[in-house]
């Protein structure tokens, strides 16, 4: 395979954006795809498939190429290890000319010994791995550094999957499915979906099929009062919708305003009329006191160190920090607190996070039980371990109110 200097420096500058200017990952990459509409299949996967690689791979390749990402010419020779490590022929540029390839195969098989470097993780990341889970830490973030199955749900106020896999298969779309998510359909080929006409038409969602076992958790109806507390941009709110087949009321709640002007733009694409958005902010000590009592269900998808996630967001392990996660476990149980005495007695409240971290899963919900002894009891509970399942990392439990 010839390497082109265009499709090479496109790599180095989106690497700059995201390891030395902070951007996101996934923002970096479509934007760049995008701005280049006449690359074709084989340049986009390229590009995606390198900028990705050493983002994930960061600390390999810094020890590979024995320096620290920290610059330009850097990156440069770590995009010349990696292409040497996947067999390719180095062009005679200048950005490759150090590059030796006994001493990066030397160095590579080096750091196959070394967890945390073949792993690509902080110090305090496989530390806190292995405290929290032990032995299984070592095949959780083995699975994560892998790259994340594409999967949508398929959206039942306007369509039912029968008639999707009919679509795709009329299309030459291959997909599977998986009897854990009777709406969902993994896609076996890489597309840009959202430019798809179903998808535009609001026919089917992009969710993972680990996100998509939340929402039925809750066992909401038809004509139920739902509170979504930390609704987001609104994956799991149009679930839920979907199945309360459009009818009661879900009240979306979050403190991001931005991500609940995309929450309605979806709901009318889903064809959803059923939710109304509310800032957290304004969630006043008068209001709350109005909604005591108020929700059949509620759904907290709390935020989280999202480790369950890093398939997607390879990046977010360059930015996470041990004091951040020990704060946001605190901000877990204050979120809990906060919205408990809005559900019905006998109503039924769900918490989920997309952690792998007993930290912010079954040992939150201990916590919570223990505070509020007699109160909520809990049903049931679920682990999704990324390694088994293939899919992201997840955990959720159900508790009633007493």
């Amino acid at each position: 395979m010839k390497i082109h200097r265009v499709l090479a420096a496109s790599v180095a500058t989106a690497l700059k954006q995201i390891l030395l200017e902070h951007l996101q990952a996934d923002t970096t990459v479509a934007t760049l795809l995008v701005s280049n509409s006449r690359w074709g299949s084989r340049d986009r996967n390229f590009i995606a498939q390198n900028i990705y690689q050493i983002v994930r791979y960061k600390r390999l390749y810094e020890y590979v190429i024995d320096e620290d990402l920290w610059g330009e010419s850097a990156i440069w020779r770590a995009l010349g290890a990696k292409l040497i490590l996947d067999g390719l022929e180095l062009p005679a540029w200048p950005e490759f000319e150090s590059l030796k390839k006994e001493e990066i195969a030397d160095r590579f098989e080096s750091a196959q010994q070394i967890r945390k470097i073949r792993e690509s993780i902080p110090d305090w990341l496989d530390e806190l791995g292995v405290k929290e889970l032990g032995e299984a830490w070592e095949e959780e973030i083995s699975a994560l550094n892998t790259p994340a199955k594409f999967s949508i749900r398929v959206n039942l106020l306007k369509t039912d999957a029968d008639s999707v896999k009919q679509l795709f298969t009329e299309e030459g779309i291959p997909f599977s499915e998986n009897p854990l998510a009777p709406e969902a359909l993994i896609i076996e080929a890489r597309k840009n979906f959202r430019n798809h006409a179903a998808y535009r038409k609001g026919f089917f969602e992009i969710q993972d099929i680990s996100s998509q076992l939340v929402a039925p958790l809750l066992d909401a109806e038809p004509g139920m009062n739902v509170i979504d507390g930390c609704a987001g941009a609104g994956g799991k709110t149009l679930h839920i919708a979907a199945l309360m087949e459009n009818e009661g009321e879900i009240l979306a709640i979050d403190v991001h305003p931005k991500k609940l002007e995309e929450l309605s733009y979806r709901a009318k694409r889903a064809g959803c009329t059923i939710v109304k958005t509310m800032e957290a902010e304004k969630l006043t000590n008068n209001f709350q006191a109005r909604l005591n009592s108020f929700a059949d269900r509620i759904l907290l998808d709390v935020p989280c160190s999202g480790l369950g996630v890093l398939r997607r967001k390879p990046d977010a392990k360059w930015s996470l920090t041990a004091r951040f996660i020990a704060e946001l476990k605190v901000t877990q149980a204050e979120i809990l607190d906060e919205y408990a005495p809005m559900l019905k007695p006998g109503g039924i409240m769900v918490y989920s996070t997309c952690s792998i971290l007993p930290g912010e899963n079954e040992l939150q919900i201990q916590a919570f039980l223990a505070k509020n002894k007699g109160k909520f009891e809990l049903i049931t509970e679920k682990r999704i371990s990324a390694a088994r399942s293939g899919f992201d990392g997840f955990y959720m439990a159900k508790l009633q109110r007493v």
